[in-house]
């Protein structure tokens, strides 16, 4: 037989709602430190998405009130643009170009640097700095000045007997000179490839070595399936950015995607028809046809990252 304890009825029940005030006053305190960044990303954030939305499918050219259209913009975008079709081969050239040089300079630089003993803290704010300088006008505007006629390489090309002249000024060679900008503001990859790869157990290493595997071999069966997770954390970073390219572009061909439209990117006729056409509309249509863009790439990249980024578990246990 046994006991069952029992509450005198006395008793005072228990208290429920002492138990729930301190919850309560911690989820009010987590409101009030999170209210600065929900205010400022509803105001500066969603509310500009949905004007730019209901702006996409306006006539407005930022002086009269926005006139409905419906999908026009987006019609004449797709069927009746060819210079918004140029912009997006454009901005695909220039991406195909710049993100994979960029992301292999920087898993070079982050390996050499990995070995490197004395001295790695300087190494690595040098190699890091482009990526602070990098983004800013002055730069680009040096850019310019290096890659036109007479400038640097020029220069340096003509002495070696190759006569190329200005690359901003040649259709071919001009996409190549933005694109060497962006490769040249490899630092933030790099850093986050080195520590990827200070991550990486030596004990690998060093097994593979006892058995005679060849550093291209340990390289391709340690270094890159135990770095695939920041490999592709660097390629979804950097093909957002590159899609959304526009200081480069817009320093190297004065703002025009010169010559014969050959730095057009998307983001620059997209300025173009916004604030030099005053076609507000339009150019609200090309930024959501952007994000969407984006989003796809991103996906893609996603859904196929299970053949080939490699997640080690506590267990030492692989899964894709």
């Amino acid at each position: 037989m046994t006991a069952t304890a029992t509450r005198p009825p006395d008793a005072a029940p228990p208290a429920t709602g002492a138990k729930r005030a301190p919850k309560r006053e911690r989820q009010g305190a987590a409101w009030v430190f999170l209210s600065p960044w929900v205010l400022g990303a509803a105001v500066l954030t969603l509310l500009p998405m949905a004007v730019s939305l209901y702006l996409s499918f306006t006539d407005y050219d930022m002086f009269d009130a926005p006139r409905w259209i419906g999908f026009r913009n987006y019609t004449q975008m797709f069927t009746e643009d060819p210079r918004y079709w140029r912009s997006v081969i454009t901005t695909l050239t220039y991406v195909v170009i710049a993100v994979p040089l960029q992301l292999l300079l920087a898993l070079t630089v982050a390996i050499a640097l990995k070995s490197v003993k004395r001295g790695k803290g300087f190494y690595r704010s040098a190699f890091y700095a482009p990526s602070l300088l990098g983004a800013s006008m002055s730069i680009a505007l040096v850019w310019r000045a290096i890659f036109n006629d007479g400038g640097s390489v020029d220069n340096l090309l003509s002495g070696m007997g190759i006569d190329i002249g200005g690359w901003i000024n040649k259709p071919g060679w001009a996409i190549l000179s933005v694109a060497l900008l962006t490769i040249w503001q490899f630092g933030a990859p790099m850093v986050i490839f080195l520590a990827g790869l200070q991550q990486i157990p030596v004990e690998l290493y060093e097994a593979a070595a006892v058995d005679g595997a060849s550093w291209w071999r340990q390289f391709r069966s340690i270094t890159i399936p135990m770095l695939s997770p920041v490999l592709f954390f660097n390629l979804v970073l950097q093909m957002i950015q590159a899609f959304q390219v526009f200081t480069p572009a817009f320093a190297v061909s004065a703002g025009k995607g010169g010559p014969a439209d050959s730095t057009l990117v998307y983001t620059l006729y997209l300025y173009d028809r916004g604030f030099t056409a005053s076609h507000m509309g339009y150019a609200s249509a090309m930024a959501w046809a952007l994000l969407l863009a984006i989003g796809v790439v991103t996906a893609v990249l996603f859904r196929t990252s299970r053949a080939w980024v490699f997640y080690a578990n506590d267990n030492n246990e692989g899964a894709r």
